[in-house]
């Protein structure tokens, strides 16, 4: 009896069960979008691990190894050196030392200029004004242009060195004007009752001398801040009017805190597109270097050194701008 009544009630649970509906596993939108991101990554994570990362991991090993090439054989042996090659790039070698720093130096002056230009840009593009949409292909244009021929010529300075030759343009005075378009006096002149001083006049020269170069590689980031722009909500901006708002202060109270997170994408973008561009003193030397005979090594030891440089200013830039930046959080 007793076999028969648990018999009973087992049934009556696996009845009750059948009946409830399973859950079906709802999965987040954030999720989604997590897995669809690692999707459009997948190609490039492929790529990575079977070619660049083995290209990566001989390229560390010769840097601490000393290359001997087997005659008749057509191969290579190596022999462990230590940090023998990092030695003689930083200690023997006479000009990697002073051309890294000249290419530090070039970094600290273009990363503020192009920063600071594709802003500008980006806020007067964002304007409401006839042709919009023309000025936005004209100003990205450049970045079209620098991934053929142009950014050889570039390189080369072909344009530079045809002006300035006896029968290109020249001033008679030695200077050209592809060179130099304004000068310290200049500017000087300029601000002489603005009590600015003289590094801020010397670094505004150089940057109008270099208005080419900047103008060329400021498309990015300017398409970067310009959808940051758009991203703010008209509401605030409304608001920021009904309260009596000048312009001046929603700038600076509203517009600057909320692209503070484009500002530091931009930041890092702008550092890693100057250590890979093709007109970089610092990659023209160490190509040099591994054109010359056993050179290999000594060129890679470059590179590493280089490539750790620019992580830690990478680290440096972004732990700075991290403290600054403004993230609007969605309430919950």
């Amino acid at each position: 009896m007793t076999n028969q009544m648990n018999a009973t009630a087992e049934d009556r649970t696996d009845r009750e069960t059948a009946r409830k509906p399973r859950k079906r596993k709802i999965v987040s939108l954030d999720r989604r979008k997590a897995r669809s991101g690692w999707l459009f990554v997948l190609p490039f994570v492929i790529g990575f691990v079977i070619i660049y990362l083995p290209m990566v991991f001989d390229s560390l090993k010769f840097s601490f190894s000393e290359l001997k090439f087997i005659a008749g054989g057509g191969g290579y042996s190596t022999k462990f050196v230590g940090f023998a090659n990092y030695r003689s790039a930083l200690l023997v070698d006479p000009e990697f030392a002073q051309t890294l720093i000249k290419g530090l130096k070039q970094l600290a002056f273009d990363i503020p200029a192009i920063i600071i230009f594709s802003l500008f840009m980006a806020i007067m593009l964002n304007q409401k004004m006839a042709g919009r949409g023309l000025f936005r292909a004209i100003f990205f244009i450049p970045v079209i242009l620098s991934t053929g021929i142009m950014e050889s010529i570039a390189a080369a300075d072909i344009l530079s060195e045809y002006m300035e030759d006896s029968s290109g343009i020249d001033t008679g005075a030695g200077t050209s004007a592809a060179n130099q378009l304004v000068s310290s006096m200049d500017l000087q002149k300029l601000f002489e009752n603005m009590k600015v001083g003289e590094g801020i006049v010397e670094y505004v020269t150089v940057a109008i001398n270099n208005i080419y170069g900047i103008v060329n590689r400021s498309g990015v980031q300017m398409l970067i801040f310009l959808a940051a722009l758009q991203s703010i909500s008209p509401a605030i901006y409304e608001s920021c009017k009904i309260d009596g708002a000048t312009a001046w202060e929603t700038f600076w109270k509203v517009t600057f805190p909320m692209i503070t997170p484009m500002i530091l994408v931009n930041g890092v973008y702008t550092i890693i597109d100057s250590f890979t561009t093709k007109n970089n003193s610092v990659m023209a030397y160490i190509s040099k270097k591994y054109s010359e005979s056993n050179g290999m090594v000594l060129s890679a030891a470059m590179s590493w050194i280089y490539f750790l440089i620019v992580i830690i200013i990478v680290a440096v830039i972004a732990g700075i701008l991290s403290a600054f930046t403004f993230y609007q959080r969605k309430s919950e």
